[in-house]
């Protein structure tokens, strides 16, 4: 099945000509898709780790706090919680929570009724922190978005939900 080749070949439009001369005996149309996928997804991680550093955090270190942010009034999860609200592991909770305990973006005491058992809240600094980072990380979310034309993010939002559920089962 042939692809659309952009007008002027992009990094993967290049690999995909490569692969059809020496092995055209495979089809390598989904390189078009994936590979600019893969792409297309370190660009982003670099674009918006660029304003998570502004604000003296990492893409985990965000992830944390926006997460204890979304849970509403008293801006509180368990380390259990964070990892299932996250995309950070559960071994990588709590190295993160040292760094931010460290920082004073968050506290950790013991949960009531279960002395093993840990709570993490934000402290004031770190709920303007992530107040403060979240509203550039939407200002930046738009700045990328906004280079598709008109309506096209919509369309794709609902191929990537659909394809994404898919995968996730």
């Amino acid at each position: 099945m042939e692809q659309a080749v952009p007008e002027r070949p992009d990094h993967v439009a290049r690999i995909q000509q490569e692969w059809r001369r020496e092995r055209p005996d495979l089809d390598v149309s989904p390189q078009g898709v994936i590979g600019r996928l893969h792409r297309i997804a370190a660009r982003l991680t670099e674009e918006l780790s660029t304003v998570y550093a502004e604000h003296g955090l990492g893409e985990g270190d965000f992830d944390v706090l926006a997460a204890l942010r979304r849970a509403g009034e008293p801006f509180e999860r368990t380390p259990g919680e964070l990892a299932e609200h996250t995309m950070v592991t559960t071994g990588g909770i709590s190295k993160r929570l040292d760094r931010l305990e460290h920082a004073g973006l968050v506290t950790r005491r013991a949960a009531e009724g279960d002395g093993r058992g840990r709570v993490v809240a934000l402290t004031p600094r770190g709920r303007t922190t992530i107040d403060t980072a979240f509203a550039a990380h939407m200002a930046n979310e738009r700045r990328l978005l906004d280079e598709l034309a008109p309506g096209d993010a919509a369309v794709l939002e609902r191929i990537l939900t659909r394809w994404l559920g898919a995968l996730e089962g």
